[in-house]
């Protein structure tokens, strides 16, 4: 089962562990963080500012992955996010797409957003197959906007607004609770 959960204090060294690691690093659009410290410093402003919130994607509750809102104190009710799959044996059996709605629920009933945005590089297939599946629309594509491995790479842009999320909810969540990826909400 996918769940997510707060962050806690032990979580800095595993993000900073899943952060060095080729997999995560050459789809996030900054650099990896040079050294610990550099990641224990971003992890503290991170967690204490209330314009952001961070999640522990969790598999079976052990730590998994990573998801992030950021803009949350946005007067336009709207938040950048980004997710991604830490743990090399948890990628590719859905907990992404768990995850995703997930954190669906979190931007639109938790924190009461009206719209949620991604910038994903294009060439990310599995990223943009799971969120398009979620209910994401492409809104703009940004031609060479981030270097990454020595190479400029065009990013998409991504939305889904709170009403979209609200149509497509309990079709994607029913399908996740069948596949045992995601709990079944209480009573439902």
């Amino acid at each position: 089962m996918i769940d997510l959960r707060e962050l806690q204090d032990d979580d800095c060294e595993r993000l900073f562990r899943w952060r060095q690691e080729r997999e995560v690093d050459r789809w996030m659009s900054d650099l990896p963080p040079q050294s610990i410290d550099q990641h224990a410093r971003w992890f503290e402003r991170f967690r204490a500012n209330p314009d952001r919130a961070g999640r522990v994607i969790t598999e079976n509750g052990q730590p998994a992955g990573f998801l992030s809102l950021t803009g949350l104190l946005d007067i336009h009710r709207r938040a950048n996010w980004g997710w991604y799959i830490g743990e090399a044996a948890a990628r590719g059996r859905g907990a992404g797409r768990a995850a995703q709605a997930l954190g669906l629920d979190l931007a639109f009933r938790t924190f009461g957003l009206e719209k949620v945005w991604a910038e994903v590089q294009a060439g990310n297939g599995a990223a943009l197959k799971a969120q398009a599946a979620a209910g994401f629309r492409r809104e703009g594509y940004l031609r060479e906007h981030v270097i990454k491995e020595g190479a400029r790479q065009d990013v998409v842009l991504l939305a889904i607004l709170a009403t979209e999320w609200e149509e497509r909810r309990q079709a994607v969540r029913r399908s996740l609770e069948l596949s045992s990826l995601i709990a079944a909400e209480a009573g439902a």
